[in-house]
């Protein structure tokens, strides 16, 4: 993080509270900013909190857990409620939900695809009779399902995948890199990450979370069919994040990227998550 411009983005943050003084700001940030330390060893966080201050606000600090709103992910970030020193009102208090359902819900209707298969244009959906996708908002019946389009992959990794698969199916083992036979042990790292390649939990209640890296490779999100034997397209990913099927992914050449679909998914907040955070403010303006 040494020498990051974007550590520094919350002083333009305060700047723009000042200047537009709103009644009340949400700020999301990783679990790591509580730890993290600037050059000169002071703590982004109380620089940030004195920051705040500084520009005429109170806060209060959350580490919220998407799956506790409807997400079915587990996924915990920082969210810091500010509000004016001199406004009464109370911070927001979040409603949960807890819908009974697995992760294999998300995957359910959509088509079965392998390794580089799909399109980034509308597909068939199958018969949905479950009420998880409408109730969240993901699902609608108006709008065609797109970018349900997965990488290709190596023969070597869709070996790995099966194994990764076979194990989680056959007691919820997680495959260890050193436990791979030596022919499929490309990485002269064996001492860390030796949880590389990792199975979306489709019979869990949350799958670990989706981050940014999904751009770069799918091994930590593996889909959970052993029949598909795939990494997960562009529009599960979405859907874990709670994201519209109605949502399309854009890139900055206006071509459909899936490198750029990635990343936006891995970096947003959960769009469901995001919604119970603004109903309880909305409830108290």
């Amino acid at each position: 993080m040494q020498g990051d411009k974007r550590n520094y983005l919350y002083q333009y943050y305060s700047a723009f509270l000042r200047r537009y003084k709103p009644e009340y700001f949400i700020f999301e940030n990783v679990m790591g900013l509580l730890s993290a330390k600037s050059e000169n060893d002071v703590g982004y966080f109380s620089s940030m909190k004195s920051s705040f201050s500084k520009s005429g606000y109170e806060i209060e600090t959350l580490v919220l857990s998407a799956n506790d709103y409807g997400v079915l992910q587990n996924r915990k970030r920082i969210i810091i409620f500010g509000k004016k020193k001199n406004n009464p009102k109370s911070f927001p208090k979040l409603k949960k939900w807890y819908p009974s359902v697995f992760v294999n819900e998300v995957f359910k209707d959509l088509p079965r695809i392998n390794s580089g298969g799909g399109s980034v244009h509308p597909c068939k959906l199958n018969l949905y009779n479950g009420d998880y996708l409408f109730d969240s908002g993901i699902k609608n019946n108006f709008v065609p399902v797109t970018w349900h389009q997965s990488r290709p992959n190596s023969e070597q990794d869709l070996e790995i995948y099966h194994i990764a698969v076979s194990d989680w199916n056959n007691g919820q083992r997680r495959l260890s890199y050193n436990d791979l036979p030596d022919r499929l042990k490309t990485h002269n790292n064996r001492e860390s990450f030796t949880d590389r390649f990792k199975v979306v939990a489709g019979d869990s209640r949350a799958c670990h979370t989706v981050v940014a890296h999904i751009a770069k490779d799918g091994h930590y999100y593996i889909h959970p069919d052993i029949n598909q034997n795939r990494s997960l397209s562009v529009r599960e990913a979405a859907r874990l994040q709670t994201f519209p099927d109605d949502y399309f992914f854009e890139s900055e050449s206006g071509k459909p990227s899936r490198t750029a679909a990635f990343t936006q998914i891995g970096n947003a907040v959960p769009v469901l998550m995001a919604e119970k955070i603004a109903q309880g403010l909305l409830e108290i303006l």
